[in-house]
């Protein structure tokens, strides 16, 4: 079934999420995502075929909004960020002479950039398969994480759709031990996203 794209602005967008747990009462109430699993390699996969039919139906989106949580020790607890670029973490293929963060034989640079419509902050992303607690942040080069937005940006980047990524900073500071580290922002994150969406019309219709 081809994904539901919502017009805002006259411009048809696709919205883009991991998980349910993320897609809270707020959010229900502005649109219905395509879910794609959390993961770069569910993201891929779902967000490529999603494409691949919509390209097929000659109904490709004019902008793909991919949004959820992140962690990071930069942005502060519950702020909503605009993704300037974001990077892949797992990708080392530096012992070959390749760049770290670079595909072997693939035309894409360390950052992706990305559009930020919003007049909201922004920051570096980086995507990953692992989820990133304590010490680990140290060694990433971006302002936050999370684990699909490369992903989706490199399935957007196939079919020359633009993508633009919100995420709601919902852990970071400390440990990362348990996964209500992870929910007990999602609420506010709903709430906060939701506002973000909304003023996804007036920045569009510039």
């Amino acid at each position: 079934m081809i994904p539901v794209c919502e017009t805002i602005s006259g411009q048809r967008l696709l919205f883009v999420m991991a998980a349910d747990a993320e897609y809270g009462p707020q959010l229900r109430t502005r649109f219905a995502p395509l879910m794609t699993g959390v993961g770069p390699i569910e993201a891929a996969l779902a967000t490529g075929i999603a494409l691949h039919d919509m390209a097929r139906a000659n109904a490709l989106p004019d902008l793909v909004v991919c949004l959820g949580s992140a962690g990071s020790r930069i942005c502060g607890l519950g702020e909503v960020v605009q993704v300037a670029s974001v990077s892949w973490r797992d990708m080392d293929a530096s012992r070959l002479g390749f760049v770290k963060g670079v595909t072997p034989f693939a035309d894409h640079p360390v950052d992706l950039p990305l559009v930020t419509p919003l007049t909201l902050p922004s920051a570096r992303l980086s995507t990953g398969a692992n989820i990133v607690g304590g010490d680990d942040y140290a060694a990433i080069d971006a302002d936050m994480v999370d684990m699909e937005t490369f992903a989706v940006a490199r399935a957007c980047a196939r079919f020359g759709v633009p993508l633009m990524g919100l995420r709601g900073i919902s852990d970071g500071p400390g440990e990362l031990a348990h996964i209500h580290g992870w929910t007990a922002l999602l609420g506010l994150l709903d709430e906060r996203l939701a506002m973000a969406v909304d003023g996804l019309a007036a920045a569009l219709a510039k």
